[in-house]
């Protein structure tokens, strides 16, 4: 019995005392899955800014945006939908692009291969609800609609409770899930980073410019009394 509990054990990933019972290795190499993502994302941006310059009176900074919305969209709902719903992503034996990234991000992260029940929980939410918002905030800012800002406030106060959840936990749970300090940074601070400063950013613009468009009604208002 023992025997087979090591058996199970073997894998790259922290706590080494974490359980994975048929795991399989992984394949791809970190520069093959980083390529094949970052190509994906490049040619998903591209797509969106050409497809957004069909749109009279969009600004750059709305093409980015709308870019933005998209990349995190598809993110949400392909990369962290995948996480979700294909909890054995680490036992298959003819393993999809996908498991390996799990895998491979697992280094930073252990407990997306020991399906936490926090981290399962909070992709469960992301993947679900706020992924086809983003798409819904990209089709607001292609086609003007009133809610757009309103909607992007949500969207991004969304993305940054389940970030401080992400990391809140780790810190509650000892912080010790990554395999060195290169996958801690990389993977567990950096790649998780953009979805602090870029939502926090978007609700600022949003924010300011939905006041700003209350005190030109107000001023409206005041002028016709």
């Amino acid at each position: 019995m023992a025997g087979i509990q090591a058996s199970e054990s073997i894998h790259p990933f922290i706590p080494t005392d974490l359980i994975l019972p048929d795991y399989v290795p992984i394949i791809l190499s970190q520069s093959t899955i980083l390529t094949v993502y970052g190509c994906a994302s490049f040619l998903v941006v591209s797509f969106v800014w050409i497809l957004a310059g069909r749109f009279p009176k969009i600004s750059k900074l709305d093409k980015v945006l709308m870019c933005w919305w998209v990349f995190t969209g598809l993110t949400h709902m392909i990369l962290e939908g995948y996480f979700v719903f294909t909890p054995e992503f680490f036992k298959q034996k003819n393993p999809t692009y996908l498991a390996e990234v799990w895998k491979e991000y697992s280094k930073g992260d252990s407990r997306y291969v020991g399906r936490d029940s926090a981290i399962v929980a909070v992709e469960g939410i992301t993947a679900v609800l706020e992924g086809p918002a983003c798409l819904l905030a990209a089709y607001a800012i292609a086609t003007r609609k009133s809610y757009s800002h309103l909607l992007q406030i949500a969207i991004s106060l969304g993305q940054l409770y389940g970030t401080a959840v992400y990391f809140v936990t780790s810190y509650l749970e000892g912080d010790n899930f990554a395999v060195s300090p290169y996958y801690y940074y990389a993977y567990y601070f950096f790649a998780n980073s953009f979805w602090i400063w870029i939502p926090s950013l978007i609700m600022i613009r949003s924010w300011k410019t939905i006041c700003a468009a209350v005190c030109t009604q107000e001023q409206k208002k005041s002028k016709t009394r």
